[in-house]
Parts: structure tokens; C-alpha cells; sequence
């Protein structure tokens, strides 16, 4: 199987389980680990942005990554997460992982430091020369503060390392462009929930999703039905998300799905600082829609 064919459908990016006390919770891992898998989610996100990745430590991402591959055991390809806006210390830290078993990393574009495209794709082609696994390029100017040009992800889909972009850029305009003029097998990922459908219809292969944390079956089969080419019934899934999304973000991401999977007895709503738990009043809206 081509890892374009492996990749395809609903990945999900993986929160990472704490306790009260903020240590990670590993047997709520297993538990929310079975639950995206018997809910048929086609691969997992480890360590991606969702995952508090930014407050983990080095020790517990390894915890945490081989606690993964174990309990999946070859179930589900696995992506990992691992991104940065120092060159050298994401060349560093990829030496320095354990990649056995990973079919892809998924690197964010370096955030804060703000480069010109060319810093981008110079980045972009360093990591992917020493990165011994496919790279799947990550543009969400949300958090990152500066955006992927579309003719600089063509260009960079060059690179026989670069297989894909998680496109979170919002901008449907700047996902056709990469749609009609990447090279055959580059893959175009949505890394926007309610953009999966539209841009499947012009060409992504599917998502990296927050929701499908929570909401793994219902979210898999609205993935699987456009991609099937039948838009009508996955709108109709893809509008029943409408009103619970952007409570998703509204605190932080994942905040809020978070504390949905509280709600659902998998996981604690427990985040790290900076960021903290879910509002009363947020909890209460969302407890309402569910």
C-alpha cells in the first residue's frame, strides 16, 4: 500500500489525557485510544498541536508515543507531530526520535520568528532532507502568525520526502490553487473540521481532526461519504457540527473538546497552563448541544 493510500480519510490528532493534578494520564490514553479506534478512524496524530505538545516534555512524548504504538500494534498507521521554529532543534529532535513504526511526521511551519517564503521553504527542505520517514507539511497561520504561500507548497511538493500539507489556512481559494497545480500523489489534507466536505469535492484526501476526538464514528462516516462522492449526505453530517465547532476553539483548542470527552467519561477536562479548563458557562453551552 502507497502511504498516500494509507493516509487517507479521518487521522485524528490525539489529546493528550490529563489528571487533576496535571500529570499525563496514561490509562485515560488507552481508554481514549480504544475509543477512536472502535469509532474507525483511519489514522492517528501523536504529538500534533492538540496534544499540548508545547507543555510535554521530551521524556513524556516518548512515554506517550510508545504507549501508542503498542496499544495500536499496527492497527492504524500512526503520524507524529513534530515541528518548531528552530531549524536545527527540529533536525535535533528528529534524530533523536524514535521513528520505528511512524508512517509520517506532521511539521507546522515555524511560528513567531515570521520568515519570507523562502525562510519557509528553506525549513521546510532541511527537515525533510535529514527526516528519515515522509514529512507532511502543516500551515495553520491561526497559531504560527505567518502562512504558507500556496506556490510555495508547490513548490516544496517537489521534494520526494514532502508527501502532503495539512492546509488549516481557512482560505478556500488558496486550497484550489494547491489542489490544481501540485504534482499527482501530493496530498491535500484538510486541517479545518467544517472545510473537509468543500474541499474534498476539489481534491483532499481528508482531515486531521479535533472532533473526531469526541465524535470518531460519526465524523469518520461524513469523511468516508465524500470521499465516496456522495456530498449531499455529508453535508448533512458536516452542518450538524455547525453549532458545536466553534465552541471547540473559543477558550483554545482542545479546551473544548476536552471537555466534551469528560462529558463522554474518557477522558478529564484537565489542561496545562497557559491554557485552563473550560469555563462553567462554556461547559453548560456545550453540555446543551450534546
Amino acid at each position: 500500500m502507497m502511504i498516500q493510500d494509507k493516509l487517507r480519510g479521518t487521522g485524528v490528532a490525539l489529546v493528550t489525557p490529563f489528571t487533576k493534578d496535571a500529570a499525563v494520564d496514561y490509562e485515560a490514553l488507552r481508554k481514549l485510544l480504544d475509543f477512536v479506534l472502535d469509532g474507525g478512524v483511519d489514522y492517528l496524530v501523536i504529538n500534533g498541536t492538540t496534544a499540548e505538545s508545547v507543555t510535554t516534555t521530551a521524556e513524556e512524548k516518548a512515554k506517550i508515543l510508545q504507549l501508542v504504538k503498542q496499544q495500536v500494534n499496527g492497527r492504524v498507521p500512526l503520524v507524529y507531530g513534530l515541528g518548531g521554529n528552530n531549524t536545527q532543534h527540529v533536525i535535533d529532535t528528529i534524530a533523536a526520535t524514535d521513528l520505528d513504526g511512524i508512517t509520517a511526521i506532521l511539521s507546522a511551519s515555524p511560528y513567531y520568528n515570521k520568515p519570507s517564503q523562502q525562510g519557509i521553504y528553506q525549513h521546510y527542505v532541511h527537515v525533510a532532507n535529514a527526516s528519515p520517514v515522509p514529512v507532511l507539511l502543516y500551515n495553520v497561520p491561526g497559531r504560527t502568525g505567518s502562512n504558507i504561500a500556496p506556490d510555495t507548497t508547490v513548490k516544496l511538493a517537489g521534494h520526494d520526502k514532502i508527501i502532503g500539507i495539512k492546509e488549516a489556512s481557512g482560505n478556500l481559494e488558496q486550497c484550489m490553487y494547491i489542489a490544481k497545480h501540485k504534482p499527482e500523489g501530493f496530498m491535500l489534507i484538510s486541517g479545518d473540521d467544517l472545510l473537509t466536505v468543500p474541499m474534498t469535492s476539489f481534491g483532499a484526501v481528508g482531515v486531521i481532526s479535533v472532533l473526531a476526538n469526541a465524535f470518531p464514528g460519526k465524523f469518520s462516516n461524513m469523511v468516508r461519504m465524500a470521499l465516496d462522492g456522495n456530498y449531499k449526505d455529508a453535508a448533512a453530517v458536516m452542518l450538524s457540527f455547525v453549532d458545536i465547532n466553534p465552541l471547540m476553539y473559543e477558550e483554545s483548542n482542545p479546551v473544548g473538546v476536552k471537555a466534551v470527552l469528560e462529558r463522554f467519561g474518557v477522558c478529564s477536562a484537565q489542561v496545562r497552563l497557559p491554557l485552563v479548563e473550560a469555563s462553567s458557562g462554556l461547559k453548560d453551552r456545550l453540555n446543551k448541544l450534546l
